[in-house]
């Protein structure tokens, strides 16, 4: 589920994702010292609990609590993971550079692949191998699959019913919190239900993936925010990364991780489902085929 760990917080690899995805999570003083952290994490690492408590204007005690709220027994082990983090990645890359409104094309290409980049590695990093597989799991033996999400996520919603279709499964997508309570009332045990939100605390997703887990539905919730309400509702949840900008709001942000994450559990459904899905990709891929040949000669 999340990546945190109570005893050696998080790995160093996906240490400045997961505290960007802990953030809206966190108190306003925590909050305060992550971005701190976000901001110039060489800076921290380099720092005594003294030093960091004059720059960043909190008291000791505080700093401490944020750094057992982010998964570590103290601040010192705060700063070596830090440290460890800087060491492990190019200053760009742990702070990918902001958008301006007269950023040249060139520099809107760089940056834009930079940040989805991270985005991407931020997310593989926090992918749990036995959190996927117990979702892969529960989608080859489900009577049927529902996928929730509005906006920015409710198109990475409708783009996991269609690869399910694909292989032969029963996949819908809601992208109406009507129609998205109405397929949840429904749901019973042996169903598989998927909620798609960044933030964790979209309405919309949230009401009906409850009313399905309380009709004995198996839930997912691919979020942001592994503290959020909808992750506190998930039977599984899988973590998503994508750092919010003046430009590209947080959802829109994640959605390039969010869709790996699909693909991640369509990949892990069509092994486990071979035969059929191989099947049912052929046949389909041929369907369209014809329909596209038949195209063209009507066009001639």
């Amino acid at each position: 589920m999340s990546s945190l760990n109570e005893h050696d917080g998080p790995s160093p690899a996906n240490l400045v994702a997961t505290v960007r995805a802990v953030l809206p999570s966190l108190t306003p003083a925590a909050q305060a010292i992550a971005r701190f952290i976000l901001d110039d994490p060489g800076m921290v690492a380099r720092s005594t609990i003294t030093e960091f408590s004059a720059v960043s204007g909190t008291s000791e005690a505080t700093i401490v609590r944020t750094a057992r709220a982010l998964g570590f027994a103290g601040y010192s082990q705060l700063r070596f993971a830090l440290a460890a983090a800087v060491a492990h990645n190019t200053p760009e890359r742990l702070v990918p550079g902001d958008l301006a409104p007269d950023d040249p094309l060139t520099d809107v290409i760089a940056k834009v692949t930079r940040a989805e980049s991270q985005a991407l590695a931020d997310t593989a990093a926090q992918l749990s191998p036995d959190t996927l597989g117990a979702i892969v799991d529960a989608a080859v033996t489900a009577r049927r699959i529902d996928v929730y999400g509005v906006g920015a996520s409710g198109l990475v919603a409708v783009d996991m019913a269609q690869k399910l279709m694909r292989i032969g499964l029963s996949g819908h997508s809601y992208t109406d919190a009507h129609l998205a309570l109405t397929g949840a009332a429904l749901a019973r045990p042996g169903d598989l239900i998927v909620g798609v939100s960044c933030t964790g605390e979209t309405p919309d997703v949230i009401l009906p993936v409850k009313l399905a887990r309380d009709g004995g539905a198996t839930t997912v919730a691919i979020t942001n925010n592994p503290r959020s309400t909808l992750a506190a509702l998930a039977d599984h949840v899988l973590v998503s990364a994508g750092r919010e900008t003046a430009f590209r709001p947080g959802a829109l942000a994640s959605r390039i991780s969010q869709l790996l994450i699909v693909d991640c559990i369509f990949v892990g459904i069509a092994q486990r489902t071979f035969e059929t899905s191989d099947a049912a990709l052929r046949a389909t891929r041929q369907a369209l085929a014809t329909y596209l040949g038949e195209s063209r000669r009507r066009v001639k």
